[in-house]
């Protein structure tokens, strides 16, 4: 087992660089892509997301690292990270962001515990300069 920045990496799969694969990735530990993949992905542990990686899925996940190019959407139930130089094209779900400088993110994200927020209503009379806009 190595740890990377803060993270501990025991990987039980790897796409490695120059490889292609589509299709449909289930797994249990920490997958990590450095090639090319399209289909889905769905674990309960680790998806990290190489440099030179070029992703086309749906990802579900605990945890996704992102420092290569991903479409798709995300969701995960820890956390994203994209870290430079990663790409992320696509909507993201997750309670925990962390976004590096330097990255290139077009998408929406909603980031939510997965529990309802009560709605409260607002004085109506305090916001009287976002009515005139």
């Amino acid at each position: 087992m190595k740890k990377t920045a803060g993270v501990v990496e025991n990987i039980v799969g790897l796409l490695g660089k120059g490889t292609e694969f589509d299709g449909k990735l289930a797994f249990e530990g920490t997958v990590r892509i450095d090639g090319k993949f399209k289909g889905e992905v769905f674990t309960k542990g680790a998806l990290i997301v190489g440099e030179n990686a070029e992703v086309h899925a749906e990802i579900e996940a605990d945890r996704i690292i992102v420092s290569g190019e991903v479409h798709g959407n995300l969701l995960a139930t820890s956390c994203i990270e994209i870290r430079s130089p990663g790409r992320v094209y696509g909507n993201l779900r997750t309670p925990a962001l962390v976004v590096e400088e330097g990255v290139v993110f077009d998408g929406s994200c909603q980031m939510s515990s997965g529990e309802k927020a009560p709605v409260v209503a607002l004085d109506s009379s305090r916001h009287k300069l976002l009515d005139s806009i």
